[in-house]
């Protein structure tokens, strides 16, 4: 397949993208179970993109330069991961909230007008392919996806003034739009007057559901909008996309990661039993978040489970999380008496065991890792049975830490070059 090159990058230097090569198989990202974040490995080889900041931390629509760079192993015996003169400048055409599959990125980009389809690679941007925007338009980092099968992408998210739910059906090899349309979705709170702006959207395979989060707000101007009512599931016919059922949910109030719809942060998993659980958040009365939640739906059930909580920690917030499997969940939460501003050291990784209900911060030679600035963005991946996470500490060279489900065990890998500002971690297969 040709590419075409789209952006402007730094030269005269290539970055490292070699192989490693492990025993895998194929995962398949909507078989309800524990896979590799749905990671088709050809031939073993694959990457870990390593992306960060120069100013500042980004996400949430933060408009920062940023860079990224691809190593094959993030290993302590590799040497520290350099950003002087090498990696990809991407901040004027892709943003940080991405869909990532096998070996691509596929995102609403800069310019908000098309779907686009990457690889990063050799300091550059390749467009792999593009499709412009034809009745349903979308802006950029803010949308919710779900993959129907391999091929077939489904996107979501509110109109400009909020006031519906717009989906698109997308074939992910060439980024034709296979059909759009509408979501037959009414208000329903007497106070609501737009939705929120991308909800967070899952497939379960084993009955062939669209399962879609959400709530109504009392306006659609931004940060000085307010949620009227709690969060709602809606159950959703992919074949047509009819709205088949709606349910005012009893137990929390709103998704954690809502508003940018899993592109920074995953919140949403499905056990082997294909259970789905989902990361959310109460609040009082006055909208302060009060405690976290880990819910859960049972397979085949269109209503939380009232009897099941894997996250009930008062003082702490749950960020973000990936399946591990066999009951594990690797867990980025925020210890809230430490602070809550974006570059506060009050983030921390654990370990919650769906089953037992225990959820243990990580150790590492006897001492917790240190906690972490930067609140938003996939700070964390899990493949071949391993999660690889990245600290941001307060003192000291960013750096990977590297935590073996079958073990337990947590060992330091890679550092990170001092005077950035880490961001997110990404696996991807090779591009042969």
């Amino acid at each position: 397949m040709k590419y075409a090159v789209k952006s402007t990058f730094l030269a005269g230097f290539m970055m490292l993208f070699a192989s490693a090569f492990v025993s895998c198989t194929k995962d398949d990202p909507n078989d309800n179970g524990g896979s590799d974040s749905g990671l088709t490995v050809v031939d073993g080889k694959y990457h870990f993109d390593i992306w960060v900041a120069v100013d500042k931390h980004g996400g949430m629509g933060r408009d920062v330069k940023t860079i990224v760079r691809s190593v094959s192993s993030l290993d302590a015996s590799q040497p520290a991961v350099s950003f002087v003169g090498d990696g990809t400048e991407v901040n004027a055409t892709m943003t940080m909230e991405s869909i990532v599959k096998d070996a691509y990125y596929y995102q609403v980009p800069v310019s908000e007008d098309r779907f686009s389809k990457y690889v990063l690679t050799d300091n550059e941007i390749v467009v792999v392919q593009e499709q412009p925007f034809e009745k349903n338009t979308y802006s950029s980092r803010k949308y919710t996806h779900a993959w129907l099968d391999d091929h077939t992408l489904v996107i979501m998210a509110a109109d400009g003034d909020a006031e519906h739910i717009l989906w698109t059906k997308l074939n992910a090899d060439d980024m034709r739009i296979l059909e759009e349309g509408t979501l037959d979705l009414p208000f329903y709170h007497e106070k609501a007057k737009a939705f929120t702006t991308s909800g967070i959207l899952a497939y379960r395979k084993a009955d062939n559901k669209l399962i879609y989060f959400y709530y109504e707000k009392n306006s659609a101007s931004g940060r000085s909008a307010k949620a009227v009512d709690v969060f709602r599931t809606v159950i959703i016919n992919p074949s047509d996309m009819t709205v088949e059922r709606n349910t005012r949910n009893s137990v929390a109030s709103e998704m954690a990661g809502s508003s940018y719809g899993e592109l920074l942060q995953k919140c949403t998993f499905f056990d082997e039993a294909g259970n789905l659980y989902l990361a959310c958040f109460s609040c009082d009365d006055a909208g302060n978040e009060t405690e976290s939640h880990l819910l859960r739906i049972k397979a085949g059930e269109t209503d939380f489970d009232p009897d099941y909580d894997g996250f009930n920690k008062a003082g702490h917030k749950l960020i973000a999380i990936e399946y591990l499997g066999n009951g594990k969940v690797l867990a980025y939460a925020r210890e809230t008496a430490l602070g809550t501003g974006i570059d506060d050291y009050s983030h921390y990784y654990s370990v919650i065991d769906i089953h037992a209900g225990t959820n243990e911060k990580l150790t590492s030679q006897g001492s917790e890792l240190p906690y972490c600035g930067g609140r938003f963005s996939q700070r964390m991946v899990v493949h071949g049975g391993k999660g690889y996470i990245g600290i941001a500490p307060e003192v000291g060279n960013p750096c990977i830490y590297i935590y073996d489900s079958a073990t337990g065990t947590v060992e330091k890998g890679v550092e990170v070059q001092e005077g950035f500002y880490f961001e997110q971690i990404r696996v991807l297969s090779d591009v042969e």
